[in-house]
């Protein structure tokens, strides 16, 4: 990786995600990755391709790749930019084909949270079985090619400056999650995201961090800032993506 700089996006230098970004060489373009070197004292729950599962890790990489990324060894790859981008230790590796340099930020109550959102390949969860395994192909209406296709994914990166049980945890993937639905419902996009969204939610270990949160949905106390941050950076970063896609500003709504 070419060069490591200090945060050129908008999102904040302080607070708990402090993040960098680090450029790189690759397939003819300059691309960037968006960093987050947490350091030590973090456990974190993530769907992503690196470090997934959950258990102690120090930093995360959000690495950008290009629209018809086809590499087979994800995993690899995102050590490689790990590991030249200076990152040391276990960690998190997340890809997606947004702009990472456009993160949207967000912050309630102590919980903070970066998306980077890129809504090229909608999709519905349930969807027909067909669909299943398939890379999706772009289409407008009625299956009939339109627009001009542009991929992305939807990353979520959620900071608590608590610890949280297990089982908490699992329970504010699950908000994290139904946030970014209602997001992207109210940001004009008739879809649940895409079919390679990730998530990662880091928490303060439990050693000498305050008492540990044994909840984490919508209601509870820490699940209810969570549930709030994440709605608000998907949903910024929702009508950015509609904006790009379309030109214009998108019509979103959100529920009071």
């Amino acid at each position: 990786m070419g060069d490591l700089c200090a945060n050129q996006t908008n999102l904040p230098n302080d607070g708990l995600l402090g993040t960098a970004l680090a450029h790189r060489g690759e397939d003819g373009q300059r691309l960037p990755a968006l960093l987050w070197e947490a350091g030590p004292g973090w456990r974190m729950l993530s769907s992503g391709v690196l470090g997934g599962g959950l258990g102690p890790r120090s930093y995360v990489l959000n690495a950008q790749v290009t629209g018809d990324y086809r590499r087979t060894d994800p995993e690899v790859h995102l050590t490689e930019i790990a590991a030249a981008a200076g990152l040391r230790g276990h960690g998190v590796g997340l890809m997606t084909a947004a702009d990472v340099t456009d993160a949207a930020f967000a912050a309630d109550g102590g919980v903070e949270a970066i998306a980077t959102v890129g809504i090229g390949r909608p999709t519905w969860a349930a969807a027909p079985s067909e669909l299943d395994e398939a890379r999706l192909e772009h289409a407008g209406a009625g299956g009939a090619e339109s627009e001009p296709f542009a991929p992305g994914t939807i990353n979520i990166i959620v900071a608590v400056p608590v610890p949280m049980s297990d089982a908490a945890l699992v329970n504010a993937t699950s908000t994290i999650t139904e946030a970014k639905v209602q997001a992207v419902m109210e940001a004009g996009f008739a879809c649940t995201g895409t079919a390679s969204d990730a998530i990662c939610l880091a928490v303060r270990s439990k050693s000498g961090a305050g008492p540990t949160a044994s909840f984490g949905g919508p209601r509870s106390r820490w699940g209810a800032r969570i549930a709030r941050a994440a709605h608000a950076a998907v949903y910024t970063g929702a009508l950015r993506d509609a904006k790009r896609r379309t030109g214009r500003q998108a019509d979103g709504y959100r529920s009071s």
